[in-house]
């Protein structure tokens, strides 16, 4: 087996700012690929590693677990043996890390078998495509009505504003132009990035409601679990939990809510694609509804989220990760009618290109 670390910074294209309350304006994407060659056949992982908005991890602290953790594994092993040992690897390795090796392997697998990851997972259906919405970041009242216009003319009818930004009146402002301009036509929701308080949220919530929300994410911090209980019981509209779910644990806490508040589930905070498909068929079992979704991250990274939703069938998905990239080092990923696809072929369906990237790590294991 050869194994190979790549490093890759993507940008956008079309003057897209990513802005969230959370995060601030970012410029580009970090991305650490995992590629995977026993000889004949070849499996790729990808994770983001400059998000520490949302889970901690500086972008250094992750390349160089990452680089820890690949010189650890015994990859001599079978890959479906790696794969079943992947829950033993919380303790050792943090999220991103475990989601990019278990993404990688995954890939490698599903190859071999001549699969596509998601057929692999027993996915219900042949094609693997997905309808997907897509974000208004912080930005011009003017851009952020050309932008929504834009998605609205490229067949995208699911729309989620970033929020918390700036003050609520602004929030309310932006909210009642996409309704004044398309209606019902467009489902919309919001994302505070859990930047408001219990008090804040419920008196923000009730504001929101005239706008007939499909939900709205992470109202209240993501630790602040004694507010959650509250607006479980008191929202009037639907409340999403993003930043709040990160281990098994927190997914059984949500199930408790028998319903009453959404999941928005993330490989890269999960850990992989094999514990984000245990936990969305925990949250089916329950009666929940969620969302399988993506931090913005280039094509494989999200081939990996779009084979999880064609396997595990969510009310919502959130797979724009790779739309606009203008230098992104995989292909195969393709957004057209509101929806993401990804090509018929085995495994990810995507393709890797390491000679636009930085090698990092190069390893040999007989």
């Amino acid at each position: 087996m050869r194994v190979s670390l790549h490093l890759a910074d993507l940008h956008y294209g079309g003057g897209l700012v990513l802005h969230t309350a959370s995060s601030g304006s970012i410029p580009s994407l970090t991305e650490v690929y995992l590629r995977l060659d026993d000889g004949a056949t070849v499996g790729l992982g990808e994770v983001r590693a400059n998000i520490a908005y949302l889970n901690g991890y500086d972008e250094r602290t992750v390349v160089e677990a990452v680089i820890s953790a690949v010189r650890d594994v015994d990859w001599r092993r079978d890959p479906l043996d790696l794969i079943a040992m992947m829950t033993l690897w919380e303790a050792p390795y943090i999220a991103p890390v475990r989601t990019l090796i278990d993404c990688a392997l995954h890939d490698l697998v599903a190859r071999r078998e001549r699969k596509s990851v998601a057929a692999w997972l027993g996915a219900p259906r042949g094609d693997v495509t997905c309808k997907t919405n897509q974000t208004l970041f912080w930005s011009s009242h003017e851009d952020f009505l050309a932008q929504a216009q834009a998605y609205v003319d490229r067949g995208y009818r699911d729309l989620k504003v970033r929020i918390a930004v700036d003050d609520f009146a602004e929030d309310l402002r932006r909210i009642t132009a996409l309704r004044e301009r398309f209606g019902e036509r467009v489902k919309i929701a919001a994302d505070a990035n859990g930047r408001w308080t219990a008090d804040e949220a419920l008196a923000k919530l009730d504001a929101l409601a005239a706008y007939d929300l499909a939900y709205v994410e992470q109202p209240v911090p993501a630790d602040d679990w004694a507010s959650i209980d509250e607006l479980a019981q008191r929202s009037p509209i639907p409340v999403m939990l993003d930043e709040s779910i990160a281990t098994t644990n927190d997914v059984t806490r949500i199930c408790a809510y028998e319903g009453r508040v959404f999941a928005h589930l993330k490989l890269v905070k999960l850990g992989g694609i094999a514990p984000t498909v245990a936990a969305a068929r925990k949250l089916s079992e329950a009666g929940v509804l969620f969302m399988i979704g993506q931090m913005n991250e280039g094509a494989a990274a999200t081939a990996a989220a779009l084979h999880v939703a064609c396997a595990t069938m969510p009310e919502f998905a959130e797979l724009y990760g790779a739309d606009g990239l203008v230098d992104d080092p995989v292909s195969g990923i393709s957004y057209t009618d509101g929806a993401v696809h990804a090509e018929r072929a085995p495994g990810l369906g995507v393709v890797f290109d390491a000679a636009t990237t930085k090698l990092i790590g190069d390893y040999r294991y007989d």
